[in-house]
């Protein structure tokens, strides 16, 4: 379902309902827009981690799983100690049922996040390891 936001004229409306032409909105303009900006970051450098996790968060939120788990995989090679990778990984494998792939990801974030001593992730990953197992 589209999300209108802003005023669109009546007319607009109902040339485009006479028609069943759905309306674009802001929302996936913004989307396309953070998505080309981030490649673009990563086109000029391709280890930035922030716009790297940021282009796998969008594409998981977009529920395109497999090009969000390349951008994760891609993120843990070039930043293995990148803990937050992992962990939404791990919620993209299990929201699709990829649950023992998902187990398999957060045992490797929780190695990363007692490496770098980061224990809140590291109880987070725990807790929802045992929630899958």
């Amino acid at each position: 379902m589209l999300r209108v936001v802003g005023l669109i004229p009546v007319s607009a409306i109902v040339s485009n309902y006479a028609n069943l032409v759905p309306i674009p909105t802001c929302v996936e303009e913004e989307q396309m827009n953070k998505l080309a900006m981030l490649q673009e970051i990563l086109a000029q450098n391709p280890t930035d981690s922030f716009a790297r996790y940021g282009l796998a968060m969008e594409y998981s939120g977009s529920g395109q799983t497999e090009q969000a788990l390349g951008e994760f995989d891609q993120l843990a090679k070039d930043h293995p100690d990148y803990v937050p990778g992992y962990f939404m990984a791990a919620q993209t494998l299990a929201r699709v049922g990829r649950t023992d792939d998902a187990k398999k990801r957060l045992q490797v974030g929780i190695a990363a996040a007692e490496r770098t001593g980061n224990a809140h992730a590291q109880g987070e990953m725990q807790e929802m390891l045992d929630e899958l197992s």
